[in-house]
């Protein structure tokens, strides 16, 4: 009889220690998924703000580049406004063709370079 208790108790603490060690392990797996999802926000966040820098930056290089090469193109048709429509005509130019290419090559291309800084 007096074996059976002991048993009986001796299975209650183990399953009292099961039970401890499965708490310990869900609050640590809680935490680590925590710490992922930070992580993968905070690693996104860092691209953005390097994405938006350079984007920045892209537009001031292309600005100056802009007004130099329509000052020149002015001289070299001996007319300020003629070369800054011409410099104008080329960026439309530009922009269409991103246009025309960019459902079918820039935005998957977009969505994948998104896609991959997500998941990474």
């Amino acid at each position: 009889m007096e074996e059976e208790k002991a048993k009986t108790q001796n299975l209650a603490e183990e399953a009292a220690d099961l039970k401890d060690h499965v708490t310990d392990f869900l609050e640590t797996y809680v935490q680590l998924i925590s710490l992922k999802l930070a992580q993968r926000v905070i690693n996104l966040a860092s691209t953005v703000i390097n994405f938006t820098t350079l984007a920045y930056l892209f537009f001031l290089f292309l600005l100056f580049i802009g007004f130099g090469l329509a000052w020149w193109m002015g001289n070299v048709v001996n007319s300020r406004a003629g070369g800054f429509f011409i410099v104008a005509g080329f960026f439309l130019l530009c922009i269409i063709f991103l246009v025309t290419i960019g459902k079918k090559t820039v935005i998957p291309f977009l969505r994948n370079v998104i896609t991959r800084l997500i998941y990474d």
